[in-house]
């Protein structure tokens, strides 16, 4: 079916070992290449901004580091042109058909390709911008639009993440195809839904103001009334606070607990992928509160392992949870309600492993790799056809 084709991806970030498996914007590019080399479509990598250059040959997939250019004047702009004039050789080389960039930063800003060029919405600095309501710097906006303004048509993980970036960049003319990321389900499975830790609320994410964490203190001191057994484990990387310009959310956030919810408080850092996933399956129920996604990985992740989840209800996410049956949608500031999901979870077993089982249909329904890769090779090769009529 897809035997010729040859994909390209333009990445900043790749969760291989050659780069220390930092993930990043990387980790849903890393999951689909992976599928669509088991479905023998060739692919090449530009991981750009590496300290070293070198190519890595694997089995369907190229990857080859890039270094930055030595240019110090116009650096954003000799940097682009650099890796233009690298993949353009490759292109020819290799006879690569269809090539994929993110959104974030406008890195294909400047860069003019002999192939079809499709941008991926994972989420530009313009999109986050406008869900924290931020003033974005001009600069940003420019080469994220130039980038844009360069690409044949667009993929986006949720129809809300299009939608808002359609209307940003004032897109017209142009196709915006959803197709949500996809998860090995194999890799995220929970043989044993019956064995959890009573009263674990677990979330997951950086802990940063945009992912709404500051919520969590008074969302937890209204279930504690009613569950003072309740436990909140916090797992991810600490970041800093741009309104309030402290070094530290965690901080921020201890200061905002009662002291008696504090000591029911654990906040474990950043940890190995595969210890998060123990911490999941021991969870009662799973909480992301976030205010600004494309679609929430961690989310699908946690359905997958057949938790209960009281998830954000801002546009994206109703795109993952069926309210009231695969999870719970609730707007972060509406703590009485957030507080009141999660009690209704906390108090009825059987209720709460009912939503886990429903999360698990929803996610083999959405979200399994296995189908989605096939909706990417078919994209690619539309956009690679009305490419060669035109």
């Amino acid at each position: 079916m897809a035997a010729k084709l040859h994909v390209a991806y333009i990445v900043s970030h790749y969760p291989h070992k050659a780069f220390g498996h930092d993930g990043g914007l990387g980790t849903s590019v890393y999951n689909l290449v992976e599928k669509l080399r088991m479905s023998d479509v060739q692919v090449s990598v530009f991981v750009y901004g590496q300290k070293n250059e070198f190519v890595l040959e694997e089995n369907n997939v190229t990857i080859y580091s890039l270094t930055d250019s030595k240019v110090k004047l116009l650096k954003f702009y000799f940097n682009r042109k650099k890796i233009e004039k690298f993949i353009n050789n490759k292109i020819q080389e290799k006879d690569i058909n269809i090539i994929e960039a993110p959104d974030w930063t406008g890195i294909t800003a400047f860069m003019n390709f002999k192939i079809p060029l499709v941008i991926r919405f994972h989420g530009s600095d313009a999109y986050f911008c406008h869900l924290e309501n931020r003033k974005q710097k001009p600069k940003n906006f420019w080469f994220e639009k130039l980038a844009i303004n360069g690409a044949k048509a667009f993929i986006a993980p949720t129809s809300f993440a299009g939608e808002v970036s359609k209307e940003l960049f004032k897109i017209k003319n142009k196709e915006i195809k959803t197709i949500h990321y996809g998860l090995e389900l194999k890799k995220f499975t929970n043989d044993s839904p019956l064995i959890y830790e009573k009263g674990i609320i677990l979330y997951v994410g950086t802990l940063i103001r945009k992912k709404g964490v500051l919520e969590l203190p008074e969302i937890f001191n209204k279930v504690r009334k009613e569950f003072p057994e309740a436990k909140l484990v916090l797992i991810g990387s600490d970041a800093s606070d741009i309104k309030t310009n402290s070094g530290s959310t965690w901080q921020l956030m201890q200061s905002q607990f009662k002291a008696d919810d504090l000591e029911h408080v654990s906040y474990l850092g950043k940890i190995p992928y595969n210890e998060v996933q123990n911490h999941i399956r021991k969870a009662n129920i799973c909480v992301f509160p976030t205010f600004a996604e494309t679609l929430g990985m961690v989310t699908i992740e946690s359905m997958a392992m057949q938790k209960a989840v009281v998830n954000s209800n801002i546009g994206w996410a109703q795109e993952l949870i069926i309210d009231e049956e695969s999870g719970f949608l609730v707007h972060p500031e509406n703590h009485n309600l957030y507080a009141e999901r999660i009690i209704q979870l906390l108090k009825d077993d059987t209720y709460c492993l009912k939503i886990g089982q429903q999360a698990l249909t929803r996610v083999e329904t959405k979200f399994d790799i296995n189908k989605v890769v096939l909706e990417n090779i078919a994209f690619y090769e539309k956009i690679i056809d009305q490419n060669r009529k035109h």
